[in-house]
Protein backbone atom coordinates (compact mmCIF):
# COMPACT_ATOMS: atom_id res chain seq x y z
CA UNK A 1 0.00 0.00 0.00
CA UNK A 2 0.96 3.50 -0.78
CA UNK A 3 1.21 5.84 2.25
CA UNK A 4 2.63 8.75 0.29
CA UNK A 5 0.68 11.68 -0.43
CA UNK A 6 -0.67 12.52 -3.76
CA UNK A 7 0.99 15.51 -5.29
CA UNK A 8 -2.95 17.60 -4.88
CA UNK A 9 -2.92 16.15 -1.78
CA UNK A 10 0.37 17.14 -0.69
CA UNK A 11 -0.24 21.03 -2.07
CA UNK A 12 -3.62 21.25 0.41
CA UNK A 13 -0.95 20.25 3.35
CA UNK A 14 1.68 22.60 2.34
CA UNK A 15 -1.26 24.86 2.03
CA UNK A 16 -2.48 24.85 5.21
CA UNK A 17 1.52 24.74 6.87
CA UNK A 18 2.11 28.01 5.13
CA UNK A 19 -1.36 29.48 6.40
CA UNK A 20 -0.18 28.08 10.20
CA UNK A 21 2.83 28.92 10.00
CA UNK A 22 2.66 32.75 8.79
CA UNK A 23 -0.05 33.95 10.21
CA UNK A 24 -0.96 31.69 13.73
CA UNK A 25 2.13 32.51 16.58
CA UNK A 26 2.04 31.40 19.49
CA UNK A 27 1.57 35.36 21.07
CA UNK A 28 -1.50 35.66 18.84
CA UNK A 29 -2.91 32.17 19.60
CA UNK A 30 -2.86 33.65 23.72
CA UNK A 31 -4.50 36.83 22.64
CA UNK A 32 -7.71 34.95 20.45
CA UNK A 33 -8.09 33.02 23.04
CA UNK A 34 -8.63 36.36 25.63
CA UNK A 35 -11.42 37.23 23.17
CA UNK A 36 -14.85 37.28 23.42
CA UNK A 37 -14.85 35.04 20.24
CA UNK A 38 -11.87 32.65 21.41
CA UNK A 39 -10.04 32.42 18.08
CA UNK A 40 -9.51 34.45 15.15
CA UNK A 41 -12.37 35.39 12.64
CA UNK A 42 -9.46 36.74 10.48
CA UNK A 43 -7.57 33.76 10.05
CA UNK A 44 -10.83 31.19 9.54
CA UNK A 45 -11.38 33.92 6.78
CA UNK A 46 -8.47 33.02 5.26
CA UNK A 47 -9.15 29.39 5.77
CA UNK A 48 -12.58 29.95 4.14
CA UNK A 49 -10.99 31.53 1.10
CA UNK A 50 -8.35 29.34 0.84
CA UNK A 51 -11.32 26.99 -0.20
CA UNK A 52 -10.20 24.93 3.28
CA UNK A 53 -13.58 24.72 4.53
CA UNK A 54 -14.82 23.23 1.64
CA UNK A 55 -12.53 20.27 1.51
CA UNK A 56 -15.24 17.29 2.70
CA UNK A 57 -17.91 18.98 0.91
CA UNK A 58 -20.00 17.57 -2.57
CA UNK A 59 -19.16 19.78 -5.91
CA UNK A 60 -22.44 20.37 -5.85
CA UNK A 61 -22.84 22.42 -2.87
CA UNK A 62 -19.83 23.97 -2.85
CA UNK A 63 -16.81 21.21 -2.15
CA UNK A 64 -14.00 19.59 -3.67
CA UNK A 65 -15.41 16.23 -2.26
CA UNK A 66 -11.96 15.42 0.01
CA UNK A 67 -11.95 12.35 1.85
CA UNK A 68 -10.51 11.44 5.22
CA UNK A 69 -7.00 11.74 4.03
CA UNK A 70 -7.42 15.39 2.87
CA UNK A 71 -9.06 16.09 6.35
CA UNK A 72 -5.63 14.34 8.06
CA UNK A 73 -3.55 17.06 6.38
CA UNK A 74 -5.64 20.29 7.16
CA UNK A 75 -6.07 18.31 11.18
CA UNK A 76 -2.46 17.97 11.37
CA UNK A 77 -0.84 21.34 10.43
CA UNK A 78 -3.65 22.81 12.28
CA UNK A 79 -2.75 20.87 15.66
CA UNK A 80 0.53 22.14 14.47
CA UNK A 81 -0.87 25.85 15.36
CA UNK A 82 -3.01 24.93 18.59
CA UNK A 83 -5.34 26.34 15.78
CA UNK A 84 -9.02 27.56 17.95
CA UNK A 85 -10.97 27.65 15.28
CA UNK A 86 -13.83 25.50 15.13
CA UNK A 87 -12.94 23.42 12.28
CA UNK A 88 -13.72 20.29 13.62
CA UNK A 89 -16.77 20.89 15.32
CA UNK A 90 -18.69 22.85 12.00
CA UNK A 91 -16.78 21.58 9.01
CA UNK A 92 -16.37 17.61 9.95
CA UNK A 93 -18.71 16.79 12.71
CA UNK A 94 -21.48 19.27 12.21
CA UNK A 95 -21.06 19.23 7.99
CA UNK A 96 -21.09 15.43 8.34
CA UNK A 97 -23.98 14.86 10.04
CA UNK A 98 -25.97 17.38 8.17
CA UNK A 99 -24.37 15.49 4.56
CA UNK A 100 -25.57 12.42 5.74
CA UNK A 101 -28.75 13.13 7.80
CA UNK A 102 -30.39 15.94 6.33
CA UNK A 103 -32.93 16.30 3.45
CA UNK A 104 -31.74 17.54 0.00
CA UNK A 105 -33.73 20.77 0.97
CA UNK A 106 -31.32 20.91 4.63
CA UNK A 107 -28.36 20.39 2.50
CA UNK A 108 -28.62 22.90 -0.19
CA UNK A 109 -29.76 25.34 2.84
CA UNK A 110 -26.87 24.88 4.89
CA UNK A 111 -24.01 23.22 3.32
CA UNK A 112 -22.74 25.91 0.79
CA UNK A 113 -22.70 28.27 3.86
CA UNK A 114 -20.70 25.55 6.15
CA UNK A 115 -18.15 25.11 2.77
CA UNK A 116 -17.98 28.56 2.59
CA UNK A 117 -17.26 29.36 6.32
CA UNK A 118 -20.12 31.85 6.46
CA UNK A 119 -22.31 29.47 8.90
CA UNK A 120 -20.45 28.24 11.88
CA UNK A 121 -22.07 24.80 13.35
CA UNK A 122 -21.98 23.68 16.99
CA UNK A 123 -22.90 20.25 17.62
CA UNK A 124 -24.24 19.21 21.31
CA UNK A 125 -23.93 15.25 21.92
CA UNK A 126 -23.02 14.99 24.97
CA UNK A 127 -24.77 15.83 28.55
CA UNK A 128 -23.38 16.60 32.15
CA UNK A 129 -24.29 12.52 33.24
CA UNK A 130 -23.16 11.20 29.39
CA UNK A 131 -19.53 10.71 30.43
CA UNK A 132 -18.15 9.24 26.96
CA UNK A 133 -22.02 7.47 25.78
CA UNK A 134 -23.32 9.76 23.12
CA UNK A 135 -26.24 7.67 23.49
CA UNK A 136 -26.76 8.63 26.84
CA UNK A 137 -29.60 11.54 26.05
CA UNK A 138 -31.98 12.66 28.54
CA UNK A 139 -32.48 15.47 26.45
CA UNK A 140 -36.55 15.03 24.96
CA UNK A 141 -37.73 16.28 22.27
CA UNK A 142 -41.81 15.61 22.23
CA UNK A 143 -44.30 16.16 19.55
CA UNK A 144 -45.84 19.45 20.13
CA UNK A 145 -48.58 21.17 17.18
CA UNK A 146 -46.62 21.17 13.69
CA UNK A 147 -43.09 20.89 15.79
CA UNK A 148 -41.28 19.56 18.32
CA UNK A 149 -41.05 20.76 22.24
CA UNK A 150 -37.23 20.16 23.72
CA UNK A 151 -36.33 20.56 27.04
CA UNK A 152 -32.60 19.31 28.39
CA UNK A 153 -29.07 20.23 28.77
CA UNK A 154 -26.11 19.59 26.59
CA UNK A 155 -22.46 20.17 28.13
CA UNK A 156 -19.00 21.27 26.76
CA UNK A 157 -20.03 22.10 23.22
CA UNK A 158 -17.28 23.88 21.77
CA UNK A 159 -17.89 26.62 19.61
CA UNK A 160 -21.62 26.89 21.21
CA UNK A 161 -20.83 30.36 22.16
CA UNK A 162 -20.93 31.66 19.04
CA UNK A 163 -22.19 29.38 16.17
CA UNK A 164 -24.93 30.06 13.75
CA UNK A 165 -26.63 27.04 14.04
CA UNK A 166 -26.69 24.35 16.95
CA UNK A 167 -27.30 20.60 16.20
CA UNK A 168 -28.73 18.92 19.51
CA UNK A 169 -29.46 15.06 19.78
CA UNK A 170 -32.46 14.45 21.48
CA UNK A 171 -34.41 11.61 22.82
CA UNK A 172 -37.88 10.90 20.66
CA UNK A 173 -38.12 7.32 22.19
CA UNK A 174 -36.86 4.83 24.37
CA UNK A 175 -34.92 4.82 27.58
CA UNK A 176 -32.40 7.05 28.30
CA UNK A 177 -29.43 4.69 26.81
CA UNK A 178 -31.06 3.12 24.15
CA UNK A 179 -29.19 3.75 20.99
CA UNK A 180 -32.76 3.39 19.12
CA UNK A 181 -34.90 6.67 19.81
CA UNK A 182 -32.50 9.61 19.22
CA UNK A 183 -33.34 12.45 16.66
CA UNK A 184 -31.26 14.95 15.26
CA UNK A 185 -32.49 19.13 15.32
CA UNK A 186 -30.75 22.24 13.75
CA UNK A 187 -31.76 24.59 15.88
CA UNK A 188 -31.12 28.52 15.46
CA UNK A 189 -29.58 29.62 18.51
CA UNK A 190 -31.44 32.64 18.94
CA UNK A 191 -34.56 30.38 19.38
CA UNK A 192 -36.97 31.30 22.73
CA UNK A 193 -35.49 28.80 25.67
CA UNK A 194 -32.02 28.95 24.96
CA UNK A 195 -29.94 29.47 27.44
CA UNK A 196 -26.01 29.10 26.57
CA UNK A 197 -23.23 29.75 29.68
CA UNK A 198 -19.44 29.90 28.01
CA UNK A 199 -16.22 29.41 29.88
CA UNK A 200 -12.70 28.42 28.83
CA UNK A 201 -11.71 25.24 28.48
CA UNK A 202 -8.30 23.55 29.80
CA UNK A 203 -6.59 24.35 26.33
CA UNK A 204 -7.78 26.88 25.60
CA UNK A 205 -10.97 26.87 23.65
CA UNK A 206 -14.69 28.50 24.60
CA UNK A 207 -16.81 25.55 26.15
CA UNK A 208 -20.39 26.08 26.32
CA UNK A 209 -23.13 24.40 28.46
CA UNK A 210 -26.75 25.15 26.63
CA UNK A 211 -29.53 24.76 28.58
CA UNK A 212 -33.06 23.44 26.24
CA UNK A 213 -36.23 25.07 28.49
CA UNK A 214 -39.56 24.25 26.15
CA UNK A 215 -37.98 25.45 23.00
CA UNK A 216 -40.27 24.98 20.24
CA UNK A 217 -39.05 24.03 17.00
CA UNK A 218 -40.62 23.62 13.62
CA UNK A 219 -40.85 19.71 12.03
CA UNK A 220 -38.29 21.09 9.17
CA UNK A 221 -35.86 21.27 12.22
CA UNK A 222 -35.32 17.35 12.23
CA UNK A 223 -32.06 16.08 10.73
CA UNK A 224 -33.28 12.62 9.43
CA UNK A 225 -36.09 10.30 10.26
CA UNK A 226 -37.29 10.27 13.74
CA UNK A 227 -35.59 8.32 16.08
CA UNK A 228 -32.96 7.00 13.84
CA UNK A 229 -30.16 9.38 14.46
CA UNK A 230 -28.07 7.02 16.37
CA UNK A 231 -26.45 5.09 13.74
CA UNK A 232 -25.71 8.59 12.05
CA UNK A 233 -24.08 9.79 15.52
CA UNK A 234 -21.88 7.10 15.98
CA UNK A 235 -20.69 6.93 12.41
CA UNK A 236 -20.24 10.66 12.56
CA UNK A 237 -18.38 10.48 15.78
CA UNK A 238 -16.41 7.95 13.97
CA UNK A 239 -15.08 10.51 11.08
CA UNK A 240 -14.02 13.18 14.33
CA UNK A 241 -11.78 10.57 16.07
CA UNK A 242 -10.32 10.33 12.65
CA UNK A 243 -9.87 14.16 12.54
CA UNK A 244 -8.56 13.87 16.14
CA UNK A 245 -5.91 11.77 15.76
CA UNK A 246 -4.35 13.57 12.79
CA UNK A 247 -4.57 16.38 14.78
CA UNK A 248 -2.59 15.10 17.51
CA UNK A 249 0.42 13.89 14.89
CA UNK A 250 0.62 18.08 14.60
CA UNK A 251 0.58 18.63 18.19
CA UNK A 252 2.96 15.85 18.85
CA UNK A 253 5.65 16.54 16.30
CA UNK A 254 5.63 19.87 17.98
CA UNK A 255 5.85 19.08 21.19
CA UNK A 256 8.87 16.52 20.86
CA UNK A 257 10.56 19.31 18.72
CA UNK A 258 10.23 21.38 21.69
CA UNK A 259 11.84 18.86 24.22
CA UNK A 260 14.41 18.10 22.32
CA UNK A 261 15.75 21.78 21.50
CA UNK A 262 15.22 22.44 25.33
CA UNK A 263 17.71 19.32 25.82
CA UNK A 264 19.96 20.22 23.95
CA UNK A 265 20.10 23.92 25.65
CA UNK A 266 19.63 23.54 29.02
CA UNK A 267 22.81 22.60 30.65
CA UNK A 268 24.01 21.03 34.30
CA UNK A 269 27.17 19.75 35.49
CA UNK A 270 28.52 21.74 32.38
CA UNK A 271 27.09 19.50 29.48
CA UNK A 272 23.59 19.83 27.68
CA UNK A 273 21.28 17.34 29.65
CA UNK A 274 20.24 15.68 26.39
CA UNK A 275 24.04 13.63 26.74
CA UNK A 276 22.43 12.06 29.64
CA UNK A 277 21.29 8.69 28.24
CA UNK A 278 18.24 8.13 30.04
CA UNK A 279 16.85 11.09 28.74
CA UNK A 280 18.02 10.17 25.38
CA UNK A 281 16.26 6.89 26.25
CA UNK A 282 13.14 8.74 26.43
CA UNK A 283 13.21 10.61 23.72
CA UNK A 284 13.57 7.93 21.81
CA UNK A 285 10.15 6.21 23.30
CA UNK A 286 8.03 9.64 22.64
CA UNK A 287 9.42 9.97 18.77
CA UNK A 288 8.73 5.81 18.71
CA UNK A 289 5.11 6.40 20.21
CA UNK A 290 4.88 9.36 17.86
CA UNK A 291 5.23 7.10 14.44
CA UNK A 292 2.66 4.16 16.01
CA UNK A 293 0.07 7.22 16.09
CA UNK A 294 1.26 8.43 12.70
CA UNK A 295 0.40 5.13 11.56
CA UNK A 296 -2.48 4.55 13.24
CA UNK A 297 -4.11 7.93 11.99
CA UNK A 298 -2.93 6.85 8.79
CA UNK A 299 -5.64 4.31 8.43
CA UNK A 300 -8.03 5.57 11.20
CA UNK A 301 -8.54 8.47 7.89
CA UNK A 302 -8.27 5.66 5.32
CA UNK A 303 -11.41 4.23 6.63
CA UNK A 304 -13.10 7.46 8.13
CA UNK A 305 -15.32 8.01 5.02
CA UNK A 306 -16.09 4.25 4.56
CA UNK A 307 -19.28 2.43 5.37
CA UNK A 308 -19.87 1.44 8.61
CA UNK A 309 -18.78 -2.02 9.77
CA UNK A 310 -17.36 -3.76 12.45
CA UNK A 311 -13.35 -3.51 10.78
CA UNK A 312 -14.36 0.29 10.92
CA UNK A 313 -15.07 0.35 14.37
CA UNK A 314 -12.75 -1.82 15.49
CA UNK A 315 -10.22 0.50 13.40
CA UNK A 316 -11.08 3.98 15.02
CA UNK A 317 -11.16 2.43 18.78
CA UNK A 318 -7.84 1.57 18.02
CA UNK A 319 -6.28 4.75 16.27
CA UNK A 320 -7.79 6.90 19.29
CA UNK A 321 -6.34 4.39 22.23
CA UNK A 322 -3.54 4.39 20.49
CA UNK A 323 -3.14 8.04 19.90
CA UNK A 324 -4.37 8.51 23.42
CA UNK A 325 -2.01 6.95 25.19
CA UNK A 326 0.70 7.86 23.39
CA UNK A 327 -0.20 11.60 24.03
CA UNK A 328 -0.97 11.42 27.62
CA UNK A 329 3.12 9.77 27.57
CA UNK A 330 4.42 12.86 25.45
CA UNK A 331 3.02 15.06 27.49
CA UNK A 332 4.03 13.66 30.84
CA UNK A 333 7.21 12.76 29.67
CA UNK A 334 8.18 16.52 27.98
CA UNK A 335 6.68 18.11 31.44
CA UNK A 336 9.58 15.82 32.94
CA UNK A 337 12.05 16.26 31.58
CA UNK A 338 11.57 20.55 31.02
CA UNK A 339 11.29 20.67 34.68
CA UNK A 340 9.27 23.72 35.89
CA UNK A 341 9.51 25.53 32.95
CA UNK A 342 7.29 23.35 31.42
CA UNK A 343 3.86 24.10 33.04
CA UNK A 344 4.57 28.18 32.39
CA UNK A 345 2.11 29.49 30.86
CA UNK A 346 3.82 31.71 29.16
CA UNK A 347 6.41 28.80 27.84
CA UNK A 348 3.96 27.26 24.71
CA UNK A 349 5.11 23.35 25.54
CA UNK A 350 2.03 24.06 28.20
CA UNK A 351 -0.30 24.50 25.85
CA UNK A 352 0.37 21.30 23.54
CA UNK A 353 0.60 18.53 26.74
CA UNK A 354 -2.70 20.15 27.69
CA UNK A 355 -4.23 19.89 24.11
CA UNK A 356 -2.97 16.70 24.20
CA UNK A 357 -4.27 15.29 27.30
CA UNK A 358 -7.30 17.07 25.82
CA UNK A 359 -7.53 15.13 22.36
CA UNK A 360 -7.10 12.16 24.78
CA UNK A 361 -10.40 12.97 26.47
CA UNK A 362 -12.58 14.16 23.28
CA UNK A 363 -15.41 11.74 21.95
CA UNK A 364 -13.45 8.80 24.49
CA UNK A 365 -10.12 8.19 26.10
CA UNK A 366 -7.98 5.15 25.45
CA UNK A 367 -9.40 3.23 28.60
CA UNK A 368 -13.05 3.73 26.82
CA UNK A 369 -11.88 2.96 23.27
CA UNK A 370 -9.53 0.02 24.71
CA UNK A 371 -12.73 -1.21 26.02
CA UNK A 372 -14.62 -0.51 22.71
CA UNK A 373 -12.29 -2.24 20.74
CA UNK A 374 -12.07 -5.35 23.53
CA UNK A 375 -15.89 -6.05 23.49
CA UNK A 376 -15.64 -5.93 19.36
CA UNK A 377 -13.47 -8.50 19.91
CA UNK A 378 -15.11 -10.77 22.14
CA UNK A 379 -18.53 -10.46 20.12
CA UNK A 380 -16.58 -11.50 17.07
Amino acid sequence: MDFNLTEEQQMLQDTVARLVRGEYSFEKRLEYSKTDLGYSAEFWQQLSELGLTAVPFAEELGGFDGTGVELQSVMTELGRGLCLEPYLQSVILGGGLISQAGNSSQQEKWLPGVASGELKVAVGLQEPQSFYNLSDVQTRAEKSGDGYTLNGRKAVVIGGHCADLLIVSARTSGDDRDTSGLSLFAIDPATAGIERRTYPTNDGFKGCDITLENVKVPADTLLGEEGQAGEVIEYQAGRAVAALCAEAIGVMEEAIAMTLDYLKARKQFGVPIGQFQVLQHRMVDMASDLEQVRSMAILAASVADSEQSDERRRILAAAKNVTGRAGQFIAESGIQMHGGIGMTWEYSFAHYAKRLIMINHQLGDDDHHLEQFASMLQAG
